[in-house]
């Protein structure tokens, strides 16, 4: 079947709009650690799924996952030791204050929860996001996305322009500066829900603002904000779905910004494919909650989700990806920025680990954005067997985001093709 019968097809059962990436979608049907394979047989370097956070169909998590759907899977009211071995491994990798876990299967499920928490915990209704966040696509979460739209106004959730040293809202300032410039707005959401007596519950962030655009954050800003937060009753949620599980060469995006916050949510990578999420938080946070609530998930803390989770982390780990990550990241944006010289339209090179942010801007001097040429560029990528895209406030942002197990191999040969693109404009 041609791809044009397969979009046709699509449209008609899954509806019209139905998203896809690139001008001529690709149509894939297999994948191998950093690999993907179209219906032709053509290889792709993917570079941006950050599901398969340790590579597709890694041999060791297929295993775990075959061997537990062949021997136990059931809903989540019965006792598994499984389950409790993979919470406290999970557990171990963050910060002692968070010492409780509820498991999901969804990173929009797993912000419910935290949202939630955090408001049984305070008594509160008021969140604070920023102005072009996504956290998920509920009807709940769904209304902290893109604020700065005025038909997704509600009066329990405020923003704030996302704190930024690329685009800020004051120029020439020091980092500091802009810090204090953003808490003061952080500051006046907070008094705006207390004119409006709208408790204060929390607020709620990734802790690198991936889908802002991974902008370089003002220094001190997160944790100095949690502490802000904090002090007027809320407490301060990361949402770790993009940035932890070492893709910034840390384990969590939260010890990369210095600061520990007091609810954790995660997602994508947990499972590598399997539907896999969850929330961290200290007991008396959890307790009171599953008190409050009496959450529970069918098809969350179940033994298979625990047997591939656990694999995850024993790949993570026994093959040095938390390290590779790092090293192979910081290749990668050295090289970048060296090449950012002789290309105009590379207005900034940022991010962490192996999670990169090109800005694309049509004039570097204005920093006027180009989202076009940004999805340009993506497209002739494709073209070149390198699958990435168009991300941020402005769309104009190139999101670099790899399996860990990406290689410097397969950086070359990315910065390879990258240099020829841009060359060629």
């Amino acid at each position: 079947m041609t791809n044009f019968h397969l979009l046709a097809r699509r449209n008609l059962l899954l509806g019209e709009g139905t998203p896809l990436f690139y001008e001529k979608p690709v149509h894939i049907v297999r994948g191998e650690g950093v690999m993907l394979y179209d219906a032709e047989g053509r290889q792709y370097v993917d570079m941006y799924n950050n599901v398969p956070c340790v590579g597709h169909t890694h041999p060791r998590v297929v295993q775990a996952m075959t061997d537990q759907a062949g021997t136990l899977n059931v809903h989540s009211r019965y006792l598994h030791e499984g389950i409790l071995d993979y919470a406290e491994r999970l557990l171990l990798l963050h910060d002692d204050s968070l010492t409780c876990a509820v498991f999901a299967c969804s990173g929009t499920e797993a912000n419910e929860v935290a949202l939630c928490m955090a408001r049984e915990a305070t008594g509160g209704r008021g969140i604070i996001c920023t102005d072009s966040a996504y956290h998920g696509n509920s009807a709940e979460v769904g209304k902290l996305t893109r604020q700065d739209r005025p038909d997704r106004a509600d009066p329990e959730i405020r923003s704030i322009p996302f704190p930024q040293c690329y685009r800020p809202m004051g120029d020439g300032l020091s980092g500091l500066e802009l810090t204090e410039l953003y808490l003061a707005e952080v500051t006046a959401q907070i008094e705006d829900f207390a004119a409006k007596d709208i408790p204060f519950a929390g607020m709620l962030v990734c802790p690198l603002l991936a889908n802002e655009g991974l902008p370089g954050i003002p220094e001190e800003f997160m944790a100095r904000a949690a502490n802000v937060v904090r002090a007027a009753g809320g407490l301060f949620i990361t949402d770790e779905v993009q940035s932890g599980f070492c893709r910034t060469g840390s384990w969590w995006g939260y010890e990369v910004m210095g600061f520990v916050p007091d609810i954790v949510s995660m997602g994508k990578p947990m499972g590598n494919g399997l539907p896999l999420a969850g929330v961290v938080a200290g007991k008396e946070l959890v307790d009171n909650y599953r008190k409050q609530t009496g959450y529970f998930n069918t098809f969350a803390s179940s033994p298979l989700q625990a047997a591939v989770g656990m694999a995850v982390l024993e790949v993570i780990e026994s093959e040095g990806l938390r390290e590779n990550a790092a090293d192979v990241g910081g290749y990668m944006r050295r090289e970048l920025k060296q090449l950012q010289a002789e290309c105009e339209p590379m207005g900034d090179v940022r991010g962490y680990g192996l999670f990169i942010g090109l800005e694309w801007v049509s004039d570097r001097e204005t920093r006027t954005s180009d989202r076009e040429g940004a999805v340009r560029i993506a497209n002739q990528l494709k073209d070149k067997g390198f699958l990435i895209s168009n991300a941020g406030a402005l769309g104009n942002v190139l999101k670099i985001r790899p399996p860990l197990v990406f290689q410097r191999t397969h950086a070359d040969s990315f910065l390879t093709a990258f240099a020829e693109t841009v060359r060629g404009l």
